[in-house]
């Protein structure tokens, strides 16, 4: 069988998992809420907490932003290239639609649950364009306070205490934590290098994929930047369909390809209406990360459910935003031309640092992240320990997104260029 299950304690059984990283840096305690504080807080009060929220690993990202907080109180000028948060500002004709669309009272009151109906035009629109997909707006299209909004909501609506999730490692942590808080079992699929960090889908035996409610990918990948060919999709439809899973494809990186390189929609697939959903994001497209605003489509099925939801959780995104988001989907796109530009560039520049080092990194194709190997002799969180205090650049260790990311580090092309060259003269100081 593909993988490993989770135990009860939302832990896997590798010794590199996450649960298991060294205390140099802390994930366990500054991932989560500090509980002990809370209870002094309190005068000693003690509140049980759910076996769900202590099933969950540490987040990651929090524990880097601790540790990152740690080093700049020790004076030390911090460059971090360890969260992918565009340093590159909205571009202005998608804040003036903001501005101007905030003033009217309208978008004062509560938005539409599943999203105002000319944002999923627009959405809609943008699919027949961009990938020749034809989309029920009112049906297939729902807005998304963010895509991760959607992707932790999603288990909820088709999984049952017990039932198996497929989960890539390495990947973002929300899909694992998401299917553990909806009382599911994550079962690890491997993203291997020798496989194009694609998994292996013939590797998952049929009893696994019999219990199998949902499946999650994502490409252009994240953290990798693998990419995934239309083929592939076809084969993952394919696969769904012999055993009716859901599937989930996280599309946040669709735009930000290098090279002239285009990548394909999940929706572009024989059949994927049939059996799933795309979420799409303008956040790193438009360097919206702030603003919190996306969308799911696909299979009517699951848009309703998911819709049933969320509902039930939140009122829906801010209008004005999502005016705002058809601005981005429709006015000029040449800010997302030079935004890639840009990304191309800092991944060659950091390409060329990395290799001063001694260390060798694919160029990828899309993302705005690099994928490198540690040096031998280093776990991925004892490098990424070295490289922030010894240089005081902040990387993301690779088995924070999951056992199959021991072994790596993530870097990120999200700051300013100058700051990246300042990283990279200080990379150039060490070598391995």
């Amino acid at each position: 069988m593909i993988g490993a299950h989770a135990d009860r304690a939302g832990t896997t059984k590798d010794e590199n998992s996450v649960q298991n990283l060294p205390q140099v840096w802390n994930l366990r305690e500054v991932g989560r809420i500090n509980i002990a504080e809370q209870r002094d807080a309190n005068m000693g009060v003690k509140f049980e907490i759910s076996e769900r929220i202590n099933a969950l690993p540490p987040y990651l990202f929090a524990a880097v932003d601790s540790k990152k907080r740690e080093i700049v109180r020790k004076g030390v000028d911090v460059i971090d290239l360890g969260v992918g948060d565009p340093v590159e500002p909205t571009p202005a004709h998608i804040i003036d639609r903001l501005c101007k669309t905030a003033y009217d009272r309208a978008n004062h009151r509560y938005p539409s649950y599943s999203g105002m109906i000319d944002f999923k035009q627009a959405i809609a629109r943008w699919y027949k364009n961009r990938a020749g997909v034809d989309l029920d707006p009112k049906t297939q299209v729902m807005t998304l306070i963010g895509a991760k909004e959607g992707i932790a909501h999603i288990p909820f609506a088709f999984v049952n205490p017990g039932d198996t999730v497929l989960v890539p490692s390495p990947a973002y942590p929300v899909y694992r934590n998401s299917t553990i808080l909806a009382g599911g079992d994550p079962v690890v699929m491997p993203l291997l290098e020798k496989n194009g960090f694609l998994p292996d889908l013939g590797a998952i035996d049929s009893d696994t994929a019999r219990k199998t409610k949902m499946m999650f990918i994502d490409y252009p990948n994240n953290p990798t930047g693998a990419v995934a060919s239309l083929d592939f999709f076809q084969q993952v439809v394919e696969f769904a369909q012999d055993y009716n899973i859901v599937i989930c494809h996280d599309a946040a990186y669709l735009e930000l390809g290098f090279d002239g390189y285009r990548a394909p929609s999940f929706l572009q697939a024989e059949g994927s209406l049939e059996i799933g959903v795309e979420f799409y994001s303008l956040s790193k497209t438009y360097n919206m990360t702030g603003w919190r605003i996306g969308a799911a489509a696909g299979n009517t099925d699951v848009i309703a459910a998911l819709g049933t939801v969320k509902t039930n959780i939140d009122s829906g995104a801010f209008q004005a935003v999502q005016w705002a988001g058809i601005q981005a989907l429709e006015g000029p796109q040449q800010c997302l031309e030079d935004q890639k530009i840009i990304y191309q560039q800092r991944r060659n520049l950091l390409l060329e640092g990395l290799r001063s080092m001694g260390l060798q990194a694919d160029p990828p194709q899309a993302t705005c992240y690099l994928w490198c190997p540690v040096p031998k002799g280093f776990t991925s969180t004892q490098f990424a320990a070295e490289l922030i205090e010894r240089i005081g650049v902040v990387v993301t260790p690779g088995v924070g997104f999951g056992e199959y990311g021991e072994g790596f580090i993530r870097l990120s092309l999200t700051v300013e260029t100058d700051r990246l060259k300042e990283a990279i003269g200080r990379m150039e100081t060490i070598g391995f």
